[in-house]
């Protein structure tokens, strides 16, 4: 039942005005309100109106957004993208640990680039946004204190035809392969081993961590890398966890004992062939402007030039604890990556998580130009308990940023106050909440 009627603005200096109309809700001690009026997407001169007003009225799966205010902050909710509008690209299909969709990206980069425009990540993880920035003809550019991440990036920037890779793996001498750590065996037999050793001596030899490197060989390298280790026979290992996380070879052993396994032997060459024509099977790469990645910490990217961004799509490590080398010692072993070496940052308190944003959004200003966009998807942890998105918001104060919304894209619609929990937490929902910013 409507009680009273009230204008409301977004007035954080963004410009963008928006009106709603106050309803009771018995479900929380939320205020909920509706819009007065619907606008339509475009105007009669063709030109797109204000993002904000596209995220308003977005009901391209059937529904309308609904807009909650808590605070300061205006939550926009709606199933804004869902994994299955459409299958997403098969260049996208490696394993990571904690990636969004590519469609999460796609709906931004639609919304707030043209091509040849510059989309960046300062944590790009497995490479969703470069990747799809590609795809879409825009400059793919990123960056990760992990040095997995370029690995795993830069060669689907620039894939190779399936007929190079399969002349490049026939070059390889298989059977000489050295196998100097026995523990591996309880991963692989002693032949996969062999080859495994002989495909990590080539690379090693032929594309160092730290020069210039052939795209095919780099492209076997990616490949590889996301085979170590999996669930299935299309890996080079035994049943074990899924390949974005690895094992003890104490904890495998185990593994085997209680499945009665033995590692099988694998053909190396015939399973990165048959991953390489699953990542090629959408076709080509698109055509893009040169890509730039880089491998440091997000807070400080000098390779990165001010004012060469026009939109940021990123989620930042969350409070939950990775343990990076025990969860990528095999990947780093075989790729010739010290893993001690690697400085993850761990933080395990809300404000040392807020400072680290604080900075990131700090050298964001710098490289975002006036007018672009930052979206800053944190995500669910702790079951609700800690709503991220806040400390987000309140690291942006103060920045040369107008904090538009925080965008809530929720698959699944039962009450609006049961399904993103910001009162009661609910359980058993996963949503992406994306802070989204607009550079001043």
């Amino acid at each position: 039942m409507i009680t009273n009627v009230v204008t409301r603005g977004l007035a954080d200096g963004s410009g963008y005005w928006l009106q709603f109309r106050m309803i009771d809700s018995a479900l929380s001690t939320l205020p909920l309100f509706e819009r007065l009026s619907s606008v339509p997407e475009t105007v009669s001169d063709g030109a797109v109106l204000p993002f904000v007003d596209l995220v308003r009225n977005f009901s391209e799966f059937g529904r309308s957004s609904d807009q909650v205010r808590e605070g300061a902050i205006t939550y926009v909710i709606n199933e804004f993208w869902t994994s299955g509008q459409r299958q997403a690209h098969s260049i996208h299909e490696v394993s990571y640990r904690a990636c969004f969709k590519p469609q999460l990206p796609e709906f931004f980069i639609t919304r707030l680039t043209k091509p040849g425009d510059a989309v960046y990540d300062p944590f790009m993880g497995r490479g969703t946004t470069p990747v799809q920035a590609a795809l879409m003809g825009r400059q793919p550019m990123g960056n990760d204190i992990n040095p997995l991440s370029v690995l795993l990036t830069r060669p689907r920037l620039n894939p190779p035809a399936m007929s190079e890779v399969a002349r490049r793996l026939d070059l390889i001498r298989w059977d000489e392969g050295e196998a100097d750590d026995p523990e591996l065996h309880a991963f692989y037999s002693p032949r996969t081993l062999r080859h495994i050793c002989a495909l990590r001596s080539w690379l090693i030899e032929r594309a160092p961590l730290g020069g210039s490197t052939d795209p095919v060989d780099d492209w076997i390298r990616m490949v590889a890398i996301n085979r170590l280790t999996g669930h299935s026979p299309g890996f080079f290992s035994v049943y074990t966890l899924p390949p974005n996380q690895a094992v003890s070879a104490q904890s495998q052993r185990k593994i085997n004992e209680k499945r009665g396994q033995i590692p099988p032997d694998r053909d190396i060459k015939k399973l990165i062939l048959k991953k390489t024509a699953s990542l090629l099977s959408d076709g080509q790469m698109a055509s893009h402007p040169p890509s730039l990645l880089t491998t440091c910490i997000a807070q400080s990217t000098p390779a990165i030039p001010s004012g060469s961004v026009q939109l940021v799509v990123t989620s930042p490590p969350f409070l939950d604890i990775v343990q990076y080398a025990e969860d990528n010692w095999l990947r780093s072993w075989f790729a010739g990556i010290d893993v001690a070496g690697v400085a993850i940052a761990h933080h395990r308190t809300e404000s040392g998580w807020q400072n680290m944003v604080r900075d990131t959004l700090g050298e964001l200003a710098r490289v975002v130009r006036p007018g672009g966009h930052v979206a800053f998807e944190v995500g669910e942890v702790r079951n609700g308990m800690v709503l991220l998105e806040r400390l987000v918001w309140e690291a942006a104060e103060g920045l040369p940023f107008d904090r538009l919304f925080v965008m809530v894209n929720q698959q699944e619609f039962t009450k609006t106050a049961n399904c993103w929990g910001i009162r009661n937490n609910a359980k058993g929902t996963n949503t992406n909440r994306i802070v989204v910013l607009h550079r001043r």
